[in-house]
């Protein structure tokens, strides 16, 4: 549908040159088009791949993230089991330590506990045979009836 208007009147050759230029316009226009359709459609075509690649790369990223958290995470946690182990045993040896000492501190008590006792067992000894020796005595004394008076005693 080629129209061709012109204000003034022309002649036959110059109108059939107008619509020739216009016809050649327009066919320069619907391929300028299509090559603008078909550069869009390779632009939105390099878009969409240039979003998928970027996409991918942002999935390879994360993924390469968390593989890198993960080992991040067993190295803090190994580094803590040691620090853990290392602790305890420096408890330990504490400990071991603070045994010693009170060990050292406890014979003392012990040996002092242990004359303590020996005394006491000594002692007890000594008063079973006063008690004994006592007792032997009042055994070899004469009985004296106690009256309301005093009485001598004689042999």
């Amino acid at each position: 549908m080629d129209f061709c208007f012109e204000e003034a009147p022309a002649s036959h050759s110059t109108q059939t040159e107008g619509c020739d230029e216009d016809k050649q316009m327009a066919e320069y226009q619907v391929e300028d088009t299509e090559a603008s359709f078909s550069m869009n459609d390779v632009e939105d075509n390099s878009s969409s791949n240039d979003i998928t690649r970027r996409a991918q790369e942002l999935v390879e990223k994360i993924h390469n993230r968390r593989t890198s958290d993960e080992k991040e995470i067993e190295s803090f946690q190994h580094s803590m089991m040691d620090k853990v182990t290392e602790v305890c045993q420096q408890m330990k040896q504490d400990l071991y330590k603070v045994y010693e000492e009170n060990n050292g501190e406890m014979q003392v008590k012990l040996m002092e506990l242990n004359n303590v006792l020996d005394t006491c067992t000594k002692l007890h000894s000594e008063l079973l045979e006063a008690s004994q020796v006592l007792a032997s005595l009042r055994d070899n004394l004469p009985s004296v009836a106690i009256s309301g008076t005093d009485e001598h005693v004689t042999d």
